[in-house]
């Protein structure tokens, strides 16, 4: 008869996306995780299969999170400007507000794992696609309210500001002070073909 797993696979992940963040994949031992989560490291094996496999679930959870809190932020009713303003400034906040300035655990992923980890690399993608989407919709629905010109091109509008994201994470842990962010956050807006702006 097959043993009852005796703790809480989704605490152990939770912990296992803190120590991730901070520590990077490479940085992070088996033994580290074993301490972090207090879970046996045969046990860790059984549930996961590896340290590969509680990577991606860490990666998995931490994505689903990001994604629901955009999926939030990207869809109140509210002038475009000012919806993809305060998501990128939430963003920004959160970086450098940070005292370990961990930026994002998926921009994180993609320039310590890719391409060489397939696995990641799909967690990773999923994700960036899935924050194209989200601010693409947005986009969309400002141009059918008449906010943004007929003519704007809302896939490359979004592929802007998702790399804009992604900019924004890296240089916010690399050191990059609120301002001299924020300041990047209002020119790549000036980007948008605004026609009833209502948000400055």
């Amino acid at each position: 008869m097959a043993r009852t797993r005796e703790f809480d696979t989704g605490a152990v992940v939770e912990r296992a996306v803190g120590l991730f963040w901070r520590k990077g994949y490479a940085a992070t031992s088996i033994q580290d995780l074993v301490e972090a989560t207090g879970v046996g490291r045969g046990s860790l094996y059984a549930a996961f299969g590896s340290k590969d496999g509680l990577y991606e679930a860490a990666l998995t959870r931490y994505a689903e999170r990001s994604g629901a809190a955009n999926a939030a932020r990207l869809g109140r009713d509210a002038p475009i400007r000012q919806v993809l303003r305060d998501l990128l400034v939430s963003l920004v906040e959160a970086t450098t507000a940070d005292p370990w300035r961990r930026g994002c655990l998926i921009t994180n992923t993609a320039t310590e794992r890719l391409p060489d980890d397939p696995v990641a690399a799909r967690v990773v993608g999923r994700a960036l696609d899935g924050l194209a989407a989200q601010v693409g919709g947005a986009l969309r629905r400002a141009r059918e309210a008449g906010e943004l010109a007929p003519e704007a091109d809302v896939t490359a509008l979004a592929d802007l500001i998702v790399t804009a994201v992604q900019g924004l994470r890296v240089q916010g842990k690399a050191g990059a002070d609120r301002r001299r962010l924020i300041a990047v956050v209002d020119l790549v807006l000036d980007a948008l073909p605004i026609c009833n702006d209502h948000s400055k």
